[in-house]
């Protein structure tokens, strides 16, 4: 994997938020006209969404601005608490002046995955009102992921079909972990058309399968490409020795 990649380690989970937060808003102050954002879920992209609807990062956003996205989603009901999207609206969304037109959830259960996955992907294309991507014109400003404990990323799990589809946008996954229920995820494609991308990883849970990745194994997370570096914002006790 020859994608350049940018460590930034601090010293704990909140230092660490503190740090995504600061590089989030130097990275959406550089861009001009319309911003898409693909968050994801977890409890360490949680602290960061905590961190962007409070001053000083709150006030140097341009919201009216930034479209929001998911990189991926479970199939449930629109009140279930494994939504990445109700996370993401309690801890960020519903607390700054977001226009309720630049929020881009994925359809909630009962819609079939299938078909909230080709809506999903219509949306996409309406957005950047173009059918295939233009690698001089990234799709997301921003690309947020986590990293799970078998080196999942977004809804792309190790052996899955998912992770070799190279003709869509987003797609219908099966899970690989816990919970298991229906999602929807972005392709490595539609990752790839990215200006920048940054993992967030805390805890010594997820020391040894990120020593894996930066080992260089065949892992969904290590996969992941874009436009420029990926950058790694861990913690001192996620950081492989």
């Amino acid at each position: 994997m020859d994608q350049e990649r940018i460590l930034d380690v601090a010293a704990d989970a909140e230092t660490l938020a503190d740090r995504a937060a600061d590089w989030f808003v130097a990275e959406i102050a550089a861009r001009p006209g319309p911003i898409a954002v693909a968050l994801s879920g977890g409890s360490t992209p949680k602290r960061l969404y905590e961190r962007l609807a409070r001053d000083p990062w709150r006030s140097a956003l341009p919201f009216d601005r930034i479209h929001w996205f998911w990189g991926d989603e479970r199939i449930v009901p629109e009140g279930d608490d494994r939504r990445n999207a109700l996370m993401a609206r309690h801890a960020l969304l519903d607390h700054v002046p977001v226009p309720p037109a630049n929020i881009h959830a994925i359809a909630a259960d009962p819609m079939a995955p299938e078909d909230a996955a080709l809506a999903y992907e219509a949306e996409l294309k309406r957005f950047y009102r173009a059918d295939l991507p233009d690698p001089a014109r990234p799709l997301f400003d921003v690309m947020l992921l986590g990293i799970g404990s078998d080196g999942h990323t977004a809804s792309l799990f190790p052996g899955k079909p998912s992770l070799e589809v190279t003709d869509r946008w987003a797609v219908a996954s099966e899970p690989g972990l816990e919970p298991f229920v229906p999602r929807v995820t972005l392709t490595f494609s539609a990752i790839a058309s990215s200006r920048a991308v940054a993992f967030l990883a805390s805890g010594a849970d997820k020391r040894l399968i990120l020593e894996r990745v930066f080992a260089g194994a065949d892992l969904p997370s290590g996969r992941v490409a874009c436009a420029g570096p990926v950058h790694w914002f861990l913690d001192e006790a996620a950081m492989p020795r």
